[in-house]
């Protein structure tokens, strides 16, 4: 999927919801533990609720991962039934994958040709090498590690280097990479007041923002700050959404807390897009 292709899904939704696929097996309704394929079931039942409000999926693969061959088999059919049956859905594999070239190499080969997604994570502390095997694929996007929403990120994403901090380094020296237009970046909305800084380095950029929901990140604060010319912003959410109910009704759930989003993206794209 291109960006123009994104872009028109979220004025036509009139929203820039991501719904994050973080499978739990111990959070799932149980009565989807007795089919033979519980974790897809449950993305299944998610997907067909909600793919009217929500323009993105993602998937974070350690939740896949984690349950070996078997989890590997219920992300190919949850990114297949996404490709085969809703096809405007921008997808995203949530690997944050990073690695030196041939190795980086088959990690883009792995999400992009194998399974199909249109953009990947990327963590970028290995650099230039590590990533540009991933923007080879120029009709994909990679999503690039910048300001997360965790503790931890204090830890090194802005310590101070060359009179800068490490994430604004990070966006700087990534826009010098072959393909730059095809990036994305990663910021938190636990972080909201670093949004202005970031828009000023990448202005014309899709942010991808995970913390909004049960990690506290506030839609508003976010958007204002964070929104561009063409929206540039995919806000994720996935425990607040996936696991809003337990019961057989738990897909009915989802979609109120979804449509609770959508409805206040309307009217945050209303404000700013008149």
């Amino acid at each position: 999927m291109t960006t123009p292709q994104l872009v028109a899904q979220i004025h036509q939704k009139k929203s820039f919801l991501c719904i994050g696929l973080d499978v739990d097996l111990s959070k799932i309704p149980t009565h989807l533990l007795d089919s033979e394929d519980p974790i897809f079931e449950f993305n299944k039942a998610i997907i067909d609720a909600t793919h009217d409000l929500a323009v993105a999926y993602k998937p974070n693969i350690a939740f896949y991962e984690a349950y070996g061959l078997k989890g590997w088999t219920s992300l190919q059919k949850t990114i297949d039934y996404l490709n085969e049956n809703y096809p405007e859905l921008y997808t995203i594999a949530d690997a944050k994958r990073g690695d030196i070239g041939n190795t980086a190499s088959m990690y883009a080969k792995a999400f992009f040709e194998d399974l199909g997604f249109d953009s990947v994570t990327v963590a970028p502390y290995m650099g230039k090498d590590s990533v540009e095997p991933f923007l080879a694929f120029e009709d994909k996007q990679t999503i690039l590690l910048a300001l997360t929403s965790n503790e931890g990120a204090f830890d090194f994403q802005t310590l101070e280097c060359q009179g800068k901090q490490m994430y604004q380094i990070v966006l700087e020296t990534s826009k010098k990479w072959i393909n730059h237009h095809n990036l994305m970046y990663v910021v938190g909305a636990t972080k909201p007041e670093y949004f202005a800084e970031i828009r000023n380095i990448v202005p014309d950029s899709f942010l991808l923002v995970p913390g909004v929901g049960a990690q506290g990140g506030d839609l508003h604060a976010v958007c204002q700050h964070g929104l561009n010319a063409q929206v540039g912003l995919l806000i994720n959410s996935s425990r607040g959404i996936i696991f809003a109910g337990k019961e057989l009704d738990f897909a009915e759930q989802a979609r109120i807390k979804a449509l609770e989003m959508q409805l206040e993206m309307s009217e945050i794209l209303q404000q700013y897009f008149k």
